[in-house]
């Protein structure tokens, strides 16, 4: 569960890190409307690593009780963050 939740954080710290990248260099724009007003700001990577730390708090509490409901949950927001990373990195390649 330690490795997930280390690739769980290192994917979105990655994803905050090259969003800023994106929007600094006019090559993209932040999808989710919730953070839309952050990118740019100086917050905004503090907010995304705080709010991966606490899912994974999170996530590492659930496993105790529910081991499996946690790996799989760990595994999908991987899947998605891997996405999303391969994405950003792929504009930044193109680009």
């Amino acid at each position: 569960m330690l490795s997930l939740l280390g690739t769980l954080i290192t994917l979105v710290v990655s994803d905050g890190i090259l969003t800023n990248y994106l929007i600094s260099s006019r090559l993209g724009r932040e999808g989710n409307p919730f953070l839309q007003t952050w990118v740019g700001d100086e917050g905004f990577l503090t907010l995304k690593i705080l709010g991966v730390l606490l899912c994974s708090l999170i996530l590492w509490d659930i496993s105790r009780r529910q081991p499996k409901l946690a790996t799989v949950s760990s595994i999908c927001f991987i899947v998605i963050y891997s996405g999303i990373v391969i994405w950003n990195l792929s504009i930044v390649l193109i680009a």
